[in-house]
């Protein structure tokens, strides 16, 4: 046999090989995700209302509403997006201010979130809608209030006073109140 022979099979070889190596790859890269697809901004129960300030949702309540609420002096906006963040200073010292909208969350998801990372957690109600209220047990300053949003699923606003000087509940409580207001 030829040099070359051996040396053409020896190429075949190795393409078969690299061939089925690539086809096993693709194989078992392969996944599927259960659920049904949904269209933007359709809530979790189908319908297609949406939150007033759907593009704008961390603009819900303005930062003059939100520095009134903490009892601040100035604010600071942080970060954007489904989590919106502030840090105030004022009479009641420094707080962290945080908002959340998700449009497909629920409040059984938070309550039982909020009770695997062990914090106290109650039900509540805000504008007549169910809420869940939670405070972590080693941060007193500390308060999250989460209501059903009026078109579908959730909204929250969270307190961390670092100071003992107000009820961080209270204030998460009215700007969820606010919140509310902005999307009848």
């Amino acid at each position: 046999m030829s040099a070359n022979v051996t040396s053409r099979r020896t190429r075949r070889a190795v393409e078969v090989v690299a061939a089925t190596t690539a086809v096993a790859l693709i194989a078992g890269c392969g996944s599927s995700i259960q659920g049904s697809p949904r269209a933007e901004g359709a809530s979790s129960s189908g319908d297609r209302q949406q939150f007033t300030a759907l593009l704008e949702e961390c603009n819900a309540v303005t930062e003059d509403q939100i520095a009134r609420t903490v009892g601040a002096d100035a604010i600071e906006r942080g970060f954007f997006g489904a989590i919106c963040r502030w840090d105030t200073v004022g009479a009641t010292g420094p707080a962290k201010v945080t908002f959340n909208w998700f449009e497909t969350g629920s409040l059984d998801t938070e309550k039982a979130t909020g009770e695997k990372l062990g914090y106290a957690v109650e039900s509540s109600t805000v504008q007549g809608r169910r809420s869940v209220v939670m405070r972590p047990p080693d941060d007193p300053g500390s308060c999250g209030v989460t209501v059903g949003s009026p078109s579908g699923g959730i909204v929250g606003w969270w307190v961390q006073f670092k100071t003992g000087a107000a009820d961080p509940c209270d204030t998460a409580s009215t700007l969820v109140d606010l919140t509310l207001n902005l999307s009848s």
